[in-house]
């Protein structure tokens, strides 16, 4: 009975390249039912679901996107980790249909590991388009495994891709033992070397370790070095020989032989129907990365995008501040004024109140955009416009795009940074991420300096930002030596984001506000309640004047504000209505304060999260450097930008 409770209940893990569509997979076949988290000791993205399919259960695994099987990036270490040592029961390969030869690539990996495994043939309609015509059904005889046509998108084929890798669980073995067959030479070799270390315990696959070795993979080699020290000279002898056939490393030999394997498959199980003109999105693709039109579009669309968030979060705000000022008379015109219902107000309504007015409406436009700006395709776009601009600071235009993520949340920001080549790399990618304006942040630039002195000066502090980002970059990179590798990304197609998967992306984003910021605005709310009766702010407020008053120019009272700051940038206006007794800021700051309270709240270190995230990638001295610099540093810029705007009579 318990036998066959188990057979209804498997594990599916998808695994592909990049921008295949994977996730629009995931999100297809689990919908709600799905969580994120960290892969165990790791600090890389794990993201699970379930979904019901007849009888049966299926727990769906969303490998990070990678391009090899390699030991070159902490994802891929994960990822053939988890495929060859924990064994899902199907391995489910997303493969874009319009890049069958770059894709196959990875594949041909898989079908090294033996893992049971059904390919997803995704965008077919736009291989269509292009067109391209690919015979599934040779293609399938080729690799020897399941091939499913579908369109994540539209959801299509998705059934049937589910329907077959139950098949193939219900197999209990490898649909299939097609391996790439290389050239003679090198096959001779995997063959001599995999019978030598068949009986070496390492959880993989023997001819898998082989070519690992051949490849000088370092894992593998300690892996296998450390159970059968004796098999390094003979790894040795054979790679040299190798070598001395094709005057090329090793791993470059393996390489070209797996891409050559890939190259013939393509051929022949994929045909050009007839050339057709460029399609709207290739056309569109040419010009967004032109070498002069292209940066005007980036300029313009990202300008768009800010001007679009503060015009709906502004009307927004408004409408919701009227809303809740006259629930704040019907609630004291129903329970009376007195210390009970006045600390019920301020100290927990006036939190949830503050958050629904001042921050959401800003952060739902900005998720909604940034989800529609990676699943388009132009995130990589810009990535590619900036790199020449990155490189000036140390980094290359891959950079960008944990940079651009950080607009959203510094958190998912710093962690995109794995996507740098070096350790040097990703710390100064980090390091610059933590200085961009994320959402939170953005409610405060567009939420006080926006609506209050003009969106013309709330552009401004994003500009400056990014002045600032490059200089410091720049400097950055003189402290940390070394030379920027080149910039290697794959240009995915355009295609128009799915509504479903953006209210899908955009409420897992804003869930994260929901559940954890909305309770510390009540917590703040209520601490500050407590110093208040307590008589405790008065002595914060003159402990700090020095850096408050006669440097920053601000009012005493923006003190506790900016010291609980540390835990949400949101929280800064919150706490500031709270201690003012008006969401109106004009009434109690100048627009150069304003100004000045933004660029402070911008260029410190965003929120305890993000430390916590450099700690966990960086150690504690990185993140406390980081976190201290940046303190010191957003007091004197502020202090400095006070002194230069009070020259401005207007403001």
């Amino acid at each position: 009975m318990l036998d066959q409770m188990a057979e209804k209940t498997i594990k599916i893990a998808l695994a592909g390249n990049a921008n295949v569509g994977k996730s629009v997979i995931f999100n297809h076949l689990t919908g709600l039912h799905q969580h994120i988290g960290n892969w165990p000791g790791k600090t890389v993205e794990r993201a699970e679901g379930t979904l019901r399919f007849g009888d049966y259960t299926i727990d769906v695994i969303d490998l990070p996107g990678i391009y090899s099987l390699s030991t070159y990036s902490l994802e891929e270490l994960i990822s053939r980790e988890y495929i060859a040592l924990e064994k899902p029961d199907v391995i489910v390969n997303v493969v874009d249909a319009t890049l069958l030869e770059r894709n196959l690539f990875f594949t041909l990996q898989l079908l090294e590991l033996e893992a049971p495994l059904v390919v997803a043939l995704n965008q077919i309609d736009v291989a269509t388009k292009k067109g391209m015509k690919i015979d599934h059904e040779r293609l399938r005889k080729l690799l020897g495994v399941p091939v499913v046509p579908c369109i994540a998108t539209r959801g299509s084929g998705l059934d049937d891709l589910v329907r077959k890798a139950i098949e193939v669980h219900k197999r209990r073995h490898p649909p299939s033992l097609h391996y790439p067959r290389f050239g003679l030479e090198i096959e001779e070799r995997i063959s001599e070397l995999a019978a030598a270390v068949e009986h070496v315990d390492t959880g993989y696959p023997a001819r898998w370790i082989a070519i690992k070795l051949l490849e000088r993979d370092p894992e593998v080699e300690k892996l296998v070095y450390i159970r059968k020290p004796a098999i390094a000279e003979k790894v040795n002898a054979l790679a040299r020989e190798i070598e001395r056939i094709h005057s090329e490393p090793s791993y470059a030999v393996i390489a070209s032989e797996r891409y050559n394997v890939a190259n013939q498959i393509a051929r022949q199980s994929l045909t050009v129907v007839s050339p057709q003109k460029p399609s709207w999105d290739e056309r569109l693709a040419s010009l967004t990365v032109h070498r002069i039109w292209g940066y005007p579009i980036m300029a313009l669309v990202m300008a768009s995008v800010f001007y679009g968030i503060f015009s709906f979060g502004d009307y927004a705000s408004g409408l919701l501040s009227n809303m809740f000022g006259q629930a704040r008379m019907l609630f004291f015109s129903v329970f009376g004024t007195s210390l009970v219902t006045e600390f019920a107000w301020d100290g927990l309504i006036e939190g949830i109140i503050a958050g629904a007015t001042i921050a959401l409406p800003y952060i739902i436009p900005f998720y909604i955009a940034l989800s529609i700006l990676e699943n388009s395709g132009y995130l990589p776009r810009v990535a590619f416009l900036m790199d020449s601009a990155m490189h000036r600071i140390g980094l290359h235009g891959k950079a960008f795009i944990p940079l651009m993520l950080g607009y959203g949340c510094c958190v998912p920001g710093c962690m995109a940074c794995r996507i740098m080549e070096t350790e040097r790399e990703r710390f100064l990618a980090s390091f610059l991420t933590t200085l961009v304006p994320c959402a939170a942040r953005t409610v405060v630039i567009l939420g006080l300096v926006g609506a209050y002195v003009g969106i013309e000066w709330a552009l401004f502090l994003y500009a400056f930002d990014l002045l600032l980002i490059l200089i410091l970059g720049r400097l950055a990179f003189k402290v940390l030596p070394g030379e920027p590798v080149g910039l290697i990304m794959e240009m995915p197609s355009y295609k128009l984001p799915s509504l479903e998967v953006t209210a899908k992306q955009t409420w897992f984003r804003l869930e994260e506000f929901v559940w954890v910021a909305f309770p510390l605005m009540v917590v703040g709310n209520l601490v500050l309640k407590t110093l208040r009766f307590l008589n405790v702010l008065p002595i914060l407020e003159q402990a700090f004047s020095l850096i408050t008053v006669s440097w920053l120019g601000l009012p005493a009272v923006t003190v506790t504000p900016l010291i609980f700051g540390i835990f949400r940038k949101e929280l800064t206006l919150v706490m500031l209505a709270a201690l003012v007794g008006t969401s109106n800021f004009a009434t109690v700051l100048t627009g150069t304060q304003m100004i000045v309270f933004a660029a402070v709240i911008m260029l410190y270190v965003p929120c305890v999260a993000t430390i916590a995230i450099l700690i966990k990638q960086f150690g504690y001295k990185r993140a406390l450097a980081i976190t201290f610099f940046e303190i010191g540093f957003a007091i004197f810029v502020g202090g400095l930008m006070f002194r230069a705007l009070r020259l401005r009579p207007l403001l």
